[in-house]
Order: structure tokens, then C-alpha cells, then sequence
């Protein structure tokens, strides 16, 4: 019962819950029903009054070109009621008409049609301006939504622009043109001052700013004379108004000259925008802003690096229009150093590779910030200002006048150092030259730290910068510096007015006090040395050697001296940081300069003898300090071995050598026990058979001793004089096979000079032969035996790694290949007509095998014309083709053998033609003392023989040099003695007496021996020729018993080159 009555209670509780919950909802649903009905009512008023207000706008404003105009206080009271509405999307149309009306009741001379006639209302003024305000910023507003590249959209900007030029200044206003309205002027004047001020603090420059960006970063210009000319007026205006307040003066700076290429565009479009440049002097402004270091730093802080090239850009044009005039007057020290700023801003986001952080630049080259697409397209156009920077008439007034009037009257003469004199003798010459040379020099030089000095190390300082922050344009750089009106000239007798030999001591003493920084003095030193490496690289014979204009030979003798010098005692003393040389950028120009001049001397010699030596160096305290292992000594050696005598370098490769030898277990000692390799070469096919047995041997094996067993005709083993075999002989024939043109490995130049052969690939297994001929022949050089082999200079070349340097020029080289081809590129660069009328494309033709193969020298070449801007990158395209392109696969296995033996950093000790004579021989006449000195007898032979003295007298008086020539050649195959003299000739050359002939002589048997030495005769000889075996460079010599027979039997026999035969 209890239960029941508790459950009917629980329902009533539920129910009534239920009944409370859903009077409390429905009152709710009342509320927001009420409050949904006045939202809706709101909107529909609004709805209402906003239709009500268009329509009374559409009505009222005419939508015509030419409107008629009505009462300006309707206009007025209609276009407030139509902004309190405005919707941005909705009623661009109407804006855009109401703004059509404004600028035409501008046309009114009537205060109560034209719209300025409200603001002469005291009633409305204050609002009018308000309201104008909020026209103009609305304009503003629009304008940064449209695109100028679609035509639509440009009339649209043209309005928007057309209303505020308007009614920003008060020149439009007809009304304000009556007489009694003058006195208004200067009120209205300040009026739009205040708009200025108004739509300035809002953003104006910005919008002003992507416009342009819009307009003028494209491929194609978009923007017009009349835009451009409204954009840029506005942008002047808030300036003019403020009187070229620092803070406007500042955002005028980061947002409208920042535009890419503004000023070029402007002077091909709307030169009259220029002109209000120059007249309200934006430029000088804009240097006296940038001039100061705390306006540079917010400047710097804004832009991007991309923006500030612009900047940079658009400076140096206006700069360069106004060159005749502000630029005379600013261009030290306000234009350089702000310009200077400018390139290291931009340097600091420069970086030397490719990661990914960077993006690729057109200008700078890698670069630490992305670019967006329009700076992109727009770069050329800034590409075009830039190249003024270093145009005739720009280096003009920078560097060249001021150049000009520093060394016109100075009456400065480079002084040409005398070379290192070798004995006393010249003592009295060297006192004669000493006091010519100090009677001839100026008494007063220039100091480091003088104000003339300052002004060129600063102004070179600009183009130094520019030259390591513009990479990619860095060749146009050097050759608009080069090529001006003698300004690189002017700048090399400037350095030389710094002191004696050039400034040398000047120079050094200033490196001494700042060792740890790069003074702006320096900047001038590291700009010559980068211009003049440029200047020499694409300098050829003839305007070097014959021309010899502006710079003659002289001076280069005297640069390279004073380059030689500068480095050597810098390094020597600790000028230089020896951990950080390869980054220090004064040594890494002066040291490219110095060995530009080098390498052009070794290939065709301009200096006096032993001009590249240093006359202080003592050449065993130098080696000493090597071996001791002293820093400095070794740093020299590395980037300038030619400062030590060639021999003592030689000497220090055959040390190299030997201490390999050691290392590798490689000496006498060591091949005393049977670790030598063997081979077996049949007469008939010594390249084959040699080939196939050291061509996979190991490099150390090769190096190590080399055993030959010769196979005869009959198959029969041949005999040997000594124990180890011939191996000698069979180098030799080897390398005379294999060099023999008809093999066709390789060619001969016209000068008899060997190179690859471009179409040695019809050999099977070319390349692997060019690697064993490669070992084979640094075998050689690694043994010390010279072979008869001459090289072409520009093979050599490549053989030393010099074609993989920055400034290696493929044209200095191609007379040592193709000297017919070398006259007919010179004819081309050097023409003076049109280039185009000789029909040259860029290919070249091979004769191959009677068939006619055409090579483009760039892609689509054949298609490509020659003309007067692009012959130089022919020539050069042509030269490197020829000696590298054709070839480069046999070269690369060559240098493969060859350095597999040779240790590439032995050979950096040579220069090109050094190591011709290290492969070869020196080029000398024969020294028969030395040879004599050195010789060794057999048979009975003794130096006082009577046959023995005989022979030396024939060869010191009866032979003329080419026939010493031919006789060395007789006796050990190569017509030219070892580099370090015959006491290094290995083995020792030797005369040995015979009486019979070969196949009879037994040897140094005691008879023989007995009776060579007392000249008793076995058997009459006047009928035997002179004999040899090269492989031993023994001379086999009959007992003659008259001089004159042995003059005429030695005479035919090295002449008929009847030796080289086997005992």
C-alpha cells in the first residue's frame, strides 16, 4: 500500500518538473522569437534606409564622363549618407562614380557647384575634411586591390589616381583661380597638407609602393606615362608638404626608391618625373639620410637585401643623370661610402654555396633570402642600372679624374728591378745601377694615411665591394674598370708614387700595424691585383708584346717584382696569418696576379734572367728551414717555388723521391732481395707485352724495380751486361713507339710538338693505353731518365692541373697547338667591321676520316651567329674545344697514369716548360767538362788514352753544337743532358774499348784490357764504326789509330744514328 502511494508521488514530482522545464523553454522560445523579429525588423529598416540611401545616390549622381553639376552641398550631404552605407565589394561601381563627379565639379569655377565649395562653409569644413579623408583613403583602399596589368582594372586605377592628385593639392582647382579667392590659396594649401598627413600615417607609401611593384616588376610593363607620372607626383607631395622631414624622408626612401629599376622607367616614360627628382633634389636628400648611420641602420632594418640592390639600383641612376653636376660634388665622400653600405647590406646575405637555405639570385648569386616573382622578372631592368656603376662616364668622375690629376705632374717612373747578380764581376754595374736608380726616382713619395691616399683606397674600396657582392656580374665589372681611359694605369702608377719599388716597403709597413684587419689602403692594392689578373688573362700576344699600351713590358717586370717581393717577405716575416691564407683576400690577389705574370712569362719570357728569384733568399738556409719543418718556408715553396734556383727544385723532387723510395721499402737495401718484378718483352711486340704485364700492376710495384728479359727474333733469351736486365732500353723503346705519330695516340703539332690524338679511339683500348703510356712515362721522370719526348706547351699544361684554375685562359695557350688557328681568332677579336659578314656560327668542323663532323660549341650553336658582342665567348669557346673538349678524355687517363706515379704535389714545383725539362733534359748547350768529369772506362780505357783524349778534342773543337747534340742522342738516346748535370745521369755514361767487332767482343778480359791500355793493336779497326748501347749510355769505341779516322767514323756514325744495339 505504502508503495504504491510513494510511486504516484514520484510521478507527480516527474510530471510537474516536466510542466516547469517546459514553460521555462517556452519562454524562451518567446524571447528569442521576439529578439529574431527585431533583428529582422532592424535589417529590413536598415535594408530599407541602405536602398533607400543608394537609390537616392543613383539618382542624384550622374554616371556620366561630363556630368551636369548639381548644388556641392547635395552632392555632399548624398555622398556622407552613401559612405555610412558603403560596402567595399558591393559598390566599387558607385565609388567609382561618385569619385568621376568629384574630379569634374573641380572644373567649376562656382562655390556652389565645385565640391571644394563645402569646405568654404564654416558650417561643413571641418567635416568636408573628414569626409575627403575618408574618400581618398578609400581610393587608396581600392587601388591596392587591382592588378594594372588588366586593362579593366587600369582605367579604374587612373581614376583613383586622377581623384587624388585632385584633391591633394589645390593647382586643379579652378574655384580657387578667381582673384578674390587667392587670399584662400594658403589655407587650402595646409588643407591638403593635412589630407597628406592623414593618408601618410594610414599607409600611403605602402600602397604606393605595391602599385609600382605591380606595374613595373614585370617583363612587361604595365603601367603607362600618365599612371606613372600621378604615382610618382603623389609620392612627392607628402615630402613637399613636410619640407623633406627626416621621418618622410625616410619611408620615401624604403617604399618608392626601393621600387625596382623606378628611376630607369621612369626616365623612358616619364622623363618629366626625373626632372621633379632633380628639382626638388631627391637624390642629394637621400645620400644625407643615408649618410648617417643611425638612418642607415632603420633603413637596413626594413628592407629586405633583395630591396636594398633596388635601392642601390635606383641611386646610382639618378646618380649617373645627374653626373655633370651633384655627383662632381657628392661623389666623395657621401655617394661612396652610402653605396658601400649599400653592397655590404646586400653581401651580407651573399653566400659562396648552394644549401638549403639559399635561393638563387641573377645578381648575387646564392643568397640567403627567397625572391618573389615579380623582383625576379624585374631584374634586368635593375641589371641595367647596376652596369652604370662601372660605366665610362661613371668610373669617369669617380676614379678617373681623380686618378688623372694625382699622377699627371708627378713625372712617376716604375722602377724596373736588375736581376740577381751571380758573381763579383758585376759589383762596379750593380753600384752604377743603384745610383742611376736613386738619381732617377722622385724624392717625395705619397704616404699610406695621406688625404689623396684615403680618397682613392675608399673610392676602390666601393668597386672591391661590388665586385665580391655582385658575383654574377663581376666579369662585366673587371672589364668596365679595365677598359676605361687608362684608369687601370693611372691606379699602378698611383701605387708606384706610394715608395721605392712600388710602394713595397710602404705596403709591408702597413701590413705589419694591421695584421689582423683589411684597411681600406689594402682595398686599393687587392683591386688592382683583381682588375690587372683580368686584364692580363684576356690580354694576347699581340697587344702584350707589340702594342704595349698603356702598360708596357717594363711594367710588368716591375709589378711582378714588386709582387714577388710583397709576398715573399710577408710570409717570411708573419705578416700574413698562415692559418687563414687561403681566406685572406690580400695575399689571394696579389698571389693570383703574381702567378698570372708568371705563367705568361714561361710561356713567351719577358723578364731578364733570373728575374723570379729572390736576391735575399739563401737558398741552403731555405732548405734547411724546410727540413726543419719551418711554416713559412714551407708556405712558399707550395704557392711560390719559382723564388728558389730550378736546380735546387729539381734537387728537391729527386729528395722527394728517395724518401718515398724509403718509405716504401723501395731501396737499394730493399731491392737487394728478390721483390723486384720481372717481365718478359719479345722484340717484336715490346708495347704489347709490356702492356699486358704492368698495365694492372700496382703502383708501388711499378715504382719499385722493374727486371726485363728481351725475347730475340728466334725466341732465343738475350743477354744482358748487367744483372737486372735492361730496363732502361725498354722505356725507351716503349715511349718511342707509342709517341710515334703513326700509331696515332698522338699527334705532332707544326712545331714537331706531341699532344693526343682526337681520334686515337679507333685503337682498341685507347684510353687504358693512354693511362700506360701516362705510367710508363712518370716512370721515367720517377727514375731520373730523361727521354726525348717534347711536349706541346698547352698538354703540359693540363698535365700540371692548370686548366682546372679560375683564370686559366684556353686562347694564351692555343699558339702551342694550332698557331694558324691562334692568327685567325686574333683576326676575329681585333676586327673592325661587323663580325656578323664573315657567316661564323658557333660549331666548329672535324675532318674525320674524309667525313666532315660539325661540333656546336654551345647548345643550339649551329643556330647561334657570331656578332661583335659575342666573339670574344667564341674565340675563347673555340680555343677550348680544340685543346680540351676533343681530347678531354684521353688527357684525363694520361694525368691518370702519370700522376698514379707521380705525386701531383711534386710537380706544382715546375711550371710548364720546367717540366718539359725535367721529362726531357735540359735545354743546354753540352757541357763536355761536366761529361768528361763524369765518365767511366772499360777495356783498357783510360782518361789519358790517347784515343780517349782524342775523341774529348773532336767533340770540344771539330763539333759544332747539334752535332755534341747528336752525339749525346748516340750515346743515351736524348740530345739533351741531365738537369742536375751528368753526375746524376743514370747509369753513368761509359767508354768502353773494343778491337773486334761485337759479336766477337768477349768483354773486359785481362788481354783486352792489357792491351787497350798500351794501345797494342789485335786487329786494324779503320773499317769499324763507333757503336753504343743506350740503355747503359756506354759508348763502344774501336782503338783507332789516327785522331782523323776517329773523327770521320764518329762523325758518320752519330749522324747515321747507327747505335743502339745490344753487346
Amino acid at each position: 500500500m505504502f508503495n504504491k502511494t510513494e510511486s504516484s508521488k514520484g510521478s507527480f514530482l516527474e510530471q510537474t518538473k516536466a510542466a516547469r522545464e517546459e514553460r521555462a523553454q517556452e519562454k524562451k522560445r518567446e524571447k528569442a522569437a521576439t529578439c529574431i523579429q527585431a533583428h529582422i525588423r532592424g535589417w529590413c529598416a536598415r535594408n530599407k534606409f541602405t536602398k533607400q540611401i543608394l537609390a537616392e545616390f543613383d539618382e542624384i549622381i550622374p554616371n556620366d564622363e561630363h556630368p551636369e553639376l548639381k548644388p556641392c552641398l547635395q552632392i555632399y550631404q548624398v555622398s556622407c549618407r552613401f559612405l555610412f552605407v558603403w560596402k567595399k565589394e558591393r559598390d566599387h561601381e558607385r565609388f567609382e562614380k561618385l569619385c568621376r563627379y568629384l574630379v569634374a565639379s573641380l572644373e567649376s569655377d562656382s562655390a556652389k557647384l565645385s565640391y571644394v565649395g563645402v569646405a568654404l562653409n564654416k558650417e561643413y569644413s571641418l567635416a568636408w575634411i573628414s569626409h575627403m579623408k575618408e574618400v581618398l583613403w578609400k581610393c587608396c583602399c581600392y587601388l591596392d586591390d587591382l592588378r594594372p596589368e588588366i586593362p579593366s582594372d587600369m582605367k579604374v586605377i587612373l581614376l583613383y589616381l586622377h581623384t587624388l592628385v585632385a584633391f591633394t593639392a589645390t593647382n586643379t582647382w579652378i574655384l580657387l583661380k578667381a582673384k578674390h579667392m587667392e587670399k584662400l590659396k594658403h589655407g587650402m594649401n595646409q588643407l591638403c597638407a593635412n589630407v597628406m598627413g592623414h593618408l601618410f600615417n594610414k599607409g600611403f607609401y605602402v600602397i604606393l609602393k605595391m602599385l609600382l611593384i605591380r606595374g613595373l616588376g614585370r617583363a612587361k610593363i604595365s603601367l603607362k606615362h600618365v599612371s606613372l607620372s600621378a604615382i610618382v607626383t603623389l609620392a612627392i607631395r607628402p615630402l613637399v608638404s613636410a619640407s623633406f622631414s627626416e621621418k618622410l624622408m625616410t619611408m620615401f626612401v624604403i617604399h618608392i626608391l626601393s621600387v625596382p629599376a623606378l628611376i630607369l622607367h621612369l626616365q623612358n616614360m616619364a622623363p618629366e618625373c626625373v626632372s621633379s627628382f632633380v628639382q626638388h633634389d631627391v637624390f642629394a636628400k637621400a645620400l644625407e639620410l643615408l649618410f648617417v648611420e643611425q638612418n642607415t641602420r632603420i633603413v637596413f632594418n626594413v628592407l629586405e637585401g633583395n630591396y636594398s640592390l633596388c635601392l642601390l639600383a635606383n641611386l646610382i641612376q639618378l646618380a649617373y643623370i645627374q653626373r655633370d653636376d651633384k655627383l662632381k660634388v657628392l661623389y666623395f665622400p657621401t655617394f661612396t661610402i652610402v653605396v658601400r653600405k649599400l653592397l655590404e647590406r646586400c653581401q651580407n646575405y651573399v653566400v659562396t654555396k648552394q644549401s638549403n637555405l639559399t635561393h638563387w639570385h641573377p645578381v648575387l648569386g646564392w643568397f640567403a633570402q627567397s625572391m618573389d616573382y615579380n623582383l625576379h622578372e624585374a631584374m634586368p631592368h635593375v641589371k641595367t642600372q647596376l652596369h652604370l656603376l662601372w660605366s665610362v662616364q661613371f668610373v669617369s668622375v669617380l676614379l678617373g679624374q681623380t686618378l688623372a690629376e694625382l699622377v699627371e705632374n708627378a713625372d712617376i717612373v716604375p722602377e724596373t728591378p736588375s736581376p740577381p747578380a751571380s758573381t763579383s764581376s758585376n759589383i762596379l754595374r750593380r753600384a752604377l745601377d743603384h745610383r742611376n736608380t736613386r738619381s732617377s726616382a722622385p724624392k717625395h713619395h705619397r704616404k699610406i694615411g695621406s688625404p689623396e691616399c684615403t680618397k682613392v683606397a675608399h673610392i676602390c674600396t666601393l668597386y672591391q665591394t661590388a665586385l665580391g657582392t655582385l658575383t654574377q656580374l663581376k666579369l662585366d665589372i673587371l672589364t668596365g674598370l679595365c677598359y676605361q681611359d687608362k684608369i687601370l694605369f693611372n691606379l699602378w702608377l698611383f701605387i708606384c708614387s706610394l715608395g721605392g719599388n712600388c710602394g713595397l716597403k710602404a705596403f709591408l709597413d702597413h701590413l705589419a700595424a694591421n695584421t689582423k684587419e683589411i684597411t681600406y689602403e689594402f682595398h686599393m692594392l687587392i683591386l688592382f691585383c683583381d682588375c690587372m689578373t683580368h686584364y692580363v688573362t684576356i690580354l694576347d700576344d699581340m697587344e702584350m708584346y707589340e702594342q704595349q699600351s698603356p702598360f708596357r713590358l717594363q711594367d710588368y717586370v716591375a709589378m711582378s717584382n714588386f709582387l714577388n717581393n710583397f709576398l715573399y717577405r710577408g710570409v717570411l716575416s708573419n705578416l700574413f696569418d698562415i692559418k687563414t691564407l687561403n681566406t685572406n683576400i690580400v695575399f689571394q690577389m696579389a698571389h693570383t696576379l703574381l702567378m698570372v705574370l708568371y705563367r705568361r712569362d714561361c710561356r713567351r719570357s719577358y723578364t731578364p734572367d733570373n728575374h723570379w728569384l729572390i736576391k735575399d733568399l739563401r737558398v741552403n738556409t731555405f732548405i734547411s728551414d724546410l727540413d726543419k719543418g719551418k711554416k713559412s718556408s714551407q708556405i712558399l715553396l707550395q704557392k711560390m717555388p719559382h723564388i728558389i734556383p730550378h736546380d735546387e727544385r729539381v734537387q728537391l723532387f729527386r729528395k722527394y723521391v728517395a724518401n718515398e723510395r724509403m718509405v716504401l721499402g723501395l731501396t737499394e737495401s730493399a731491392c737487394a732481395s728478390p721483390q723486384s718484378t720481372l717481365i718478359t718483352v719479345h722484340r717484336s711486340r715490346i708495347v704489347e707485352d709490356g702492356y699486358r704485364q704492368l698495365a694492372l700492376l700496382p703502383s708501388q710495384a711499378l715504382k719499385g724495380v722493374i727486371r726485363v728479359r728481351f725475347i730475340n727474333e728466334q725466341g732465343l733469351d738475350e743477354a744482358g751486361i748487367d744483372q737486372d736486365g735492361v730496363f732502361k732500353e725498354f722505356l725507351e723503346e716503349t715511349i718511342k713507339r707509342v709517341f710515334d705519330p703513326s700509331l696515332n695516340l698522338f699527334r705532332v703539332t707544326s712545331e714537331e710538338r706531341l699532344y693526343p690524338s682526337p681520334t686515337s679511339y679507333m685503337q682498341d683500348n685507347h684510353l687504358q693505353l693512354f693511362e700506360f703510356v701516362g705510367r710508363m712515362l712518370g716512370k721515367a721522370v720517377y727514375e731520373g731518365i730523361v727521354v726525348d719526348v717534347p711536349f706541346a706547351s698547352f698538354f703540359l699544361s693540363q698535365l700540371l692541373g692548370q686548366q682546372h684554375q679560375a683564370l686559366y685562359s684556353s686562347m694564351d695557350e692555343l699558339p702551342s697547338l694550332d698557331r694558324e688557328l691562334y692568327r685567325s681568332l686574333t683576326f676575329i677579336k681585333h676586327h673592325q667591321g661587323n663580325i656578323s659578314e664573315l657567316d661564323l656560327t658557333f660549331t666548329v668542323d672535324e675532318d674525320c676520316l674524309g667525313k666532315l663532323v660539325t661540333h656546336e660549341l654551345i647548345p643550339g650553336g649551329k643556330a647561334v651567329p657570331v656578332t661583335n658582342e659575342n666573339r670574344i665567348n667564341y674565340i675563347h669557346l673555340m680555343a677550348h674545344f680544340r685543346m680540351h673538349t676533343q681530347i678531354k678524355d684521353q688527357t684525363a687517363a694520361f694525368i691518370r697514369g702519370f700522376r698514379s706515379i707521380i705525386n701531383p704535389d711534386w710537380l706544382s714545383l715546375f711550371s710548364t716548360p720546367e717540366l718539359q725539362r725535367l721529362i726531357s733534359g735540359d735545354n743546354v748547350p753540352l757541357d763536355l767538362r761536366d761529361l768528361r768529369k763524369h765518365t767511366q772506362y772499360y777495356g783498357g780505357f783510360h782518361d789519358s788514352h790517347r784515343v780517349v783524349c782524342w775523341l774529348w778534342d773532336i767533340l770540344d773543337k771539330d763539333f759544332n753544337d747539334e752535332e755534341r747534340r747528336l752525339f749525346l742522342k748516340f750515346v743515351t738516346s736524348c740530345s739533351k743532358p741531365p738537369l742536375l748535370g751528368f753526375a746524376h745521369l743514370e747509369p753513368p755514361f761509359s767508354i768502353r774499348c773494343v778491337e773486334v767487332g761485337d759479336d766477337e767482343d768477349t768483354g773486359d778480359t785481362i788481354g783486352s784490357v792489357i792491351r787497350g791500355f798500351f794501345t797494342i793493336r789485335k786487329k786494324d779497326p779503320q773499317n769499324r764504326l763507333p757503336t753504343s748501347s743506350t740503355c747503359f749510355n756506354l759508348l763502344k769505341l774501336p782503338n783507332y789509330q789516327k785522331k782523323s779516322t776517329l773523327r770521320e767514323k764518329l762523325k758518320y756514325a752519330v749522324s747515321s744514328n747507327t747505335g743502339f744495339e745490344l753487346s
